[in-house]
């Protein structure tokens, strides 16, 4: 979530900022897509039992899909070319999308919550789910607020989701710390029936590597011990964060950076979004990237190759 710089002034004044027409990063973002002609958008990797992907999921925060979609980033998303695209805070309800969202081959589940013009998720999908669930239809979580979609296939449960964050002084941490503790059960209920692939903003920098400056940020939001530790009581009950389990010594691999100080020129930078599989998924990851020069948010995109 775009609410981090390297202080713990109000985050919410920063929102407003950073949404500002007339900040010089956002007009920067505006002024078009990088040459997507020099991105390699394949997977040339093969996992340990030596197969290649066959299936290719995006998650992106959008921070908002109307004026995400000004960007250019619809020829990226052609470029990229997923089965599966999971976007957060879209900040728009389905009858509000705009045709040009509305990307041909895919089919598209909207979870817009309670709160006009906050939060959403969106999933799009070539491929039917067997089933679909919005989060307030999930009775393990409180959420009203769109902020998860479950989608189940055959081999796998696909959760996006928008977690929320800890607010301008810290203010919502406890509703967060309720947050984490509910949605860590409800994970663990669905990889009893089959893996799970869970993706998204989980608004939270998990170890210092995955942050550009950890020592001035211990008391901000998103990097605080406690979301820290919840994230390691994750993944402790047998789920893995692919892109750090692939590179395990990786710096500079960071998904949001504020609209503030050139901070994306200067990559200085938080790890929020992630791709966290059940163990046994694990051996068919062919790869987890970041495309932190694909433009369009003060989010990039992740993409995750898998054989399923």
């Amino acid at each position: 979530m775009a609410d981090y710089i390297t202080t713990t002034a109000d985050n919410s004044k920063k929102r407003a900022r950073n949404n500002d027409e007339n900040d010089s990063e956002s007009k920067k973002s505006k002024s078009g897509q990088v040459d997507l002609n020099k991105i390699n958008f394949d997977c040339e990797k093969k996992n340990a039992k030596d197969l290649t992907w066959n299936l290719k999921i995006v998650s992106w925060n959008v921070a908002g899909l109307r004026a995400w979609l000004k960007k250019d980033v619809i020829q990226y998303l052609k470029k990229e070319n997923p089965d599966i695209i999971c976007l957060q805070e879209i900040k728009c309800t389905e009858k509000q999308i705009p045709d040009e969202a509305k990307l041909p081959g895919y089919k598209i589940y909207i979870n817009s919550g309670d709160k006009a013009g906050y939060s959403g998720v969106a999933l799009y999908s070539k491929k039917k789910p067997i089933s679909v669930r919005m989060g307030k239809e999930i009775k393990e979580l409180d959420d009203n607020e769109g902020r998860v979609i479950e989608a189940e296939y055959e081999q796998f449960f696909l959760v996006s989701t928008y977690i929320p964050n800890a607010g301008a002084g810290l203010k919502t941490l406890p509703k967060r710390m309720k947050w984490d503790k509910e949605f860590c059960k409800y994970l663990k209920l669905l990889d009893t029936k089959k893996p799970v692939v869970l993706t998204g903003d989980l608004n939270v920098a998990h170890e210092e590597i995955d942050i550009a400056n950890p020592k001035t940020n211990t008391k901000s939001a998103g990097f605080t011990k406690e979301e820290r530790d919840n994230m390691s009581l994750l993944l402790k009950q047998g789920f893995i964060d692919t892109f750090r389990t692939l590179n395990p010594e990786k710096t500079g691999a960071y998904t949001f950076w504020t609209y503030f100080h050139n901070a994306r020129a200067k990559n200085v930078g938080w790890r929020l979004d992630y791709f966290i599989l059940s163990k046994r998924l694990m051996d068919n990851v062919c790869d987890s990237d970041i495309r932190s020069e694909v433009l369009g948010s003060d989010h990039c995109p992740i993409v995750l190759y898998i054989n399923v």
